[in-house]
């Protein structure tokens, strides 16, 4: 009795497990069907261009093609009108997919191959329009295999806007909307297919501004105090400064406001810094001492000088874990084949970048598996990665070698191209989600990797500190 007892449980986990992959299978070709509505959904967010804080349409159709899908959606969370939660199950474990959605300003940029303007005061040179829409169709997908197999769980998408320098995510996780989640998944456009570590750069980042008196400039300067002498003395130290800092830090800056006329002495000007690092503490440093400068640049100048935090987020915690189930969901899922007329846009762009012609290979092939990587950006993903055991991937949505924040990268985000990258990321993270929903183990030893290596006495102290969200640091 007891071996016919034994033999009929193997035989239900073996048809469960056979159940399982079938509706995996299938959920890849549910995707691949709805390729086209979910193109027409990023191409819609890539004509809006909206940028941080500002996505008001972009957030609001994501939010209801979610909606549509039977998601209850959480509208302005954290404070930001553009940020919302969209959740599908009950119970545990909580499974998390990420999606952006805000542009860049000053790069607008037609889908062609050669530079010329759309018109538009911003232009998705991040792929953002592509990462929202991917994992949205990912957590729909999800939410399908769910159904159709009775599986227990909660699939949550975090829609989380101005990622970029407006640290969106943040406030989330300050919020606490992070703290009952399993495991975060997130994707990034890019030129290649790779699902190795991750790393990122610890980043703060804060207007200065400075206030003078206004005189006439040639009649009588000495009755005026440049709010732009502040500015540029504080720039001049700073510049000074980097030949003492870390190797691997990095300073930059714009200035935003200096004046408006040249015979007119300044009575405002503004300067709009970054400072990063991968190490957060190495940032806070650097951080207090261009404080320091800005200070004494308005004593010396006869100015006075405030600022206000922009940003600020952490360097990105890798858990190896998530990382290398995604780099084998994404084998399986494989890279993408150019048509020609995909092919002969691709070697235009690609004599915009200084080759004759593009390399497809990075393209059509995935990244071998790396458990160490380079940190170049910074991303505010890097919270979130502090917070809960986090994984990402990158798919190519760009012509090979096309660089992040260039007119190159719009323009192919805008064609089949970005498009096709787009369905890989979201087939790589519905398999991921899907396979952590169904192993409990696993997720358990990506939070043992996670709590030995975040450390036993971290404690969350976000970079930018307790200010409401900065909705008009684009404005």
């Amino acid at each position: 009795m007891k071996n016919v007892l034994l033999i009929s449980l193997l035989l239900l986990s073996f048809n469960q497990n056979i159940l399982a992959q079938k509706n995996t299978s299938e959920v890849l070709k549910q995707l691949s069907a709805k390729s086209d509505t979910y193109g027409e959904i990023a191409q819609k967010i890539w004509d809006f261009a909206e940028m941080g804080y500002q996505e008001t349409k972009s957030s609001q159709l994501l939010q209801s093609t979610l909606s549509k899908e039977g998601f209850r959606i959480n509208k302005g969370v954290a404070e930001i009108p553009t940020a919302f939660i969209a959740e599908y199950g009950n119970g545990s474990p909580v499974i998390a997919i990420m999606g952006e959605y805000d542009a860049l300003p000053g790069l607008s940029q037609l889908a062609i191959p050669e530079k010329k303007s759309a018109g538009k005061a911003a232009g998705h040179a991040c792929g953002h329009h592509l990462f929202g829409t991917a994992s949205t169709a990912a957590a729909i997908a999800i939410k399908n295999w769910m159904k159709a197999t009775k599986t227990k769980g909660t699939i949550r998408f975090y829609g989380t806007p101005a990622e970029e320098g407006g640290s969106g995510k943040v406030y989330l996780v300050r919020a606490g909307l992070f703290n009952d989640v399993d495991a975060a998944l997130h994707w990034h456009p890019g030129a290649q297919n790779a699902a190795s570590a991750g790393a990122a750069l610890a980043n703060k980042s804060a207007k200065f501004r400075f206030y003078g008196i206004s005189a006439h400039a040639a009649a009588s300067p000495e009755k005026g105090r440049s709010a732009l002498d502040g500015v540029e003395a504080m720039n001049n130290m700073i510049n000074m400064m980097r030949e003492h800092v870390p190797e691997k830090a990095r300073i930059h800056y714009v200035i935003t406001d200096g004046g408006k006329a040249p015979n007119v002495v300044p009575n405002y000007a503004e300067v709009y810094y970054y400072a990063r690092h991968g190490e957060r503490d190495v940032v806070i440093s650097i951080f207090d001492r261009m404080v320091k400068a800005a200070e004494g640049a308005a004593l010396g100048t006869g100015t006075t000088m405030d600022y206000e935090m922009i940003g600020g987020t952490h360097e990105l915690l890798p858990n190896l874990t998530l990382q290398k189930l995604m780099h084998d969901k994404l084998s399986e899922v494989g890279g993408m084949e150019y048509t020609a007329t995909e092919k002969e846009f691709a070697d235009k762009i690609a004599l915009t970048l200084g080759q004759k012609e593009a390399n497809l290979e990075t393209a059509s092939s995935i990244q071998p598996y790396k458990t160490v990587a380079k940190a170049f950006g910074s991303t505010d993903v890097g919270d979130v990665s502090f917070t809960v055991p986090t994984v990402g991937m990158s798919s190519a949505t760009w012509v090979p070698e096309t660089p992040a924040h260039s007119w190159q990268a719009v323009a192919a985000g805008g064609t089949t191209i970005g498009k096709k990258g787009m369905m890989i990321a979201a087939k790589t993270l519905a398999l991921t989600a899907i396979e952590l929903l169904q192993n409990k183990t696993l997720i358990q030893k990506a939070k043992v990797e996670f709590l030995e290596k975040r450390g036993a006495n971290f404690k969350y102290i976000p970079l930018l500190g307790d200010r409401a969200p900065a909705l008009d640091y684009r404005k």
